[in-house]
Parts: C-alpha cells; sequence; structure tokens
C-alpha cells in the first residue's frame, strides 16, 4: 500500500492539547466537530490514529481518502 492523505471527521471538540496527539495530522475545528487531516504511510499507521480516536472515547462521523500525490479536496 502506498502513503495516502486522510481527512477523518470526528463527532467531538478536540482542543490544540491533542495536536501532537495524532502525528502526522493536524487538526481543524469544523460546524459538527473536529477534522483530522493528514498522510498516513500504510493502513497499519490509519489503524493507529483511529485507535487513538477511539482510546479518547470520541465518535467517528466520516473517514475520507485519496491518493498522497493528488491534491486535497
Amino acid at each position: 500500500m502506498t502513503a495516502r492523505h486522510y481527512r477523518i471527521q470526528l463527532d467531538g471538540v478536540l482542543g490544540s492539547r491533542f495536536s501532537g496527539s495524532f502525528a502526522g495530522f493536524h487538526l481543524e475545528q469544523a460546524p459538527t466537530g473536529t477534522v483530522l487531516v493528514g498522510t498516513c504511510p500504510d493502513s497499519s499507521a490509519l489503524f493507529g490514529v483511529l485507535d487513538q480516536v477511539a482510546n479518547l472515547g470520541l465518535g467517528l462521523l466520516t473517514v475520507d481518502s485519496y491518493p498522497a500525490e493528488a491534491p486535497g479536496p
């Protein structure tokens, strides 16, 4: 698997103190909660991010992906 960009929408608001909790991702605030935007080199890294979301007790709304070579949405 090659690296892919991800946009992960969460049902919950994460403050800036969590910005270091998701390696390779930055946080964006959205009307419905928080969006994580970043790149994962493989599916194991993606599952690590999703595990962190679950560990924080946040709801997962959507996971969108696109090739790392492509510009973001």
